[in-house]
């Protein structure tokens, strides 16, 4: 059987396939409770109680809804480009979907173990801004193309400094491949091993960065209802629209899973002695999705003008001065050991 599945086509084929699977299905099912969470969590900051009919609890109110988009019509406004009107979302939903091949949540447990996984992970977030642009296009409506446009200036804008803060982990762990980075922070002291000490203030600039990069509160100024009534959705309906939402949440779990494992260890342990393992990658994950909903719910919408700002004129020159901050740490760090290691971890690994 073991033969079949790794000697022929057809059983590479289904392996590949399972493995997809294996990533898909159950991201989806906990995307849904993801949701239902960030629900709750919004209506407790404004003492409301939230989902609470469908199931018990309201643990259900996701699939409800996700059955309403299903069997609802889907309207094309008369002007539209439809065969680009209907891409967009699948474009939008399959490269959100498709970033998740390289996150490994245990050691071994990766879709696509490539040294290259940061890059691949860049360039299928960059892509996600095509989905945007072209379903604001597409609408033949101006308040969606406004939309759209704010949406690739803004993704475009903290794609520049995300970037650069991964380039100071990346320094540090002397490798691309999302594993690598991991076991570079494995150390004897535990939390206190990983790089949300050496790359303490990246990890604020990371973690706001990251919301504006998935347009969410307090940045989602190209769906702000206020302006713009629903940004690049606004035609949208039924399950269009439901590609465009997974998307969007599914981009935001990926900033989760990627401040986990660039930051906070990933599946390692936080304490000596208590074993590894994904449940620690899985707690972790939900820990920033909670931060994410706080902030939601808590924190005023910005203008644009301040955002564009905040992008270009403070995250960017603060990141720069980092790399370079990084690059000289890890360089005097590397040669005698200075630093006990902190900033050059793949110095440490090939003297142990």
């Amino acid at each position: 059987m073991a033969e079949f599945f790794t000697n022929t086509n057809l059983g590479i084929f289904l392996l590949i396939v399972g493995q997809c699977l294996l990533i898909i299905v159950p991201l989806l099912v906990a995307l849904a409770f993801l949701l239902y969470f960030d629900r709750k969590v919004w209506a407790a900051v404004q003492m409301r109680r939230g989902p609470n009919v469908v199931g018990v609890f309201g643990l259900l109110q996701s699939f409800a809804d996700f059955i309403k988009y299903a069997v609802k019509e889907i309207i094309v406004p008369a002007g539209a480009d439809k065969f680009v009107f209907f891409l967009a979302p699948l474009v939008s939903f399959v490269l959100a979907m498709a970033a998740w091949a390289v996150i490994p949540f245990n050691d071994g447990w990766v879709l696509a173990n490539i040294n290259v996984a940061v890059l691949y992970i860049f360039a299928f977030s960059s892509l996600e801004v095509y989905g945007v642009i072209m379903g604001g296009w597409a609408s033949n409506s101006k308040y969606p193309f406004l939309g759209s446009l704010r949406s690739a200036a803004q993704m475009i804008s903290y794609e520049v400094s995300l970037g650069l803060i991964i380039i100071g982990i990346i320094i540090s762990a002397g490798s691309l491949n999302l594993s690598d980075i991991v076991n570079a922070q494995a150390g004897e002291y535990g939390i206190f091993s990983w790089f949300w000490i050496p790359h303490f203030p990246m990890l604020f600039l990371f973690l706001i960065s990251a919301m504006a990069e998935t347009n969410r509160p307090p940045f989602d100024l190209p769906e702000a209802e206020s302006e713009l009534v629903a940004g690049y959705q606004v035609e949208y309906s039924s399950t269009p629209f439901l590609l465009f939402m997974i998307g969007e949440y599914v981009a935001i779990v990926l900033m989760c899973a990627l401040v986990s494992l660039f930051f906070f260890g990933g599946w390692l342990s936080p304490i000596p002695g208590i074993p590894d393992g994904a449940l620690w990658m899985l707690l972790k994950m939900s820990f920033f999705f909670f931060l994410f909903a706080m902030v939601k719910a808590i924190v005023p919408r910005y203008r644009y003008d301040q955002l564009m700002r905040i992008g270009w004129k403070v995250f960017l020159p603060l990141s720069l001065i980092w790399v370079v901050v990084v690059s000289i740490l890890a360089f005097t760090d590397g040669d005698e050991r200075n630093l006990g290691g902190m900033w050059a971890r793949w110095e440490v690994e090939a003297s142990n």
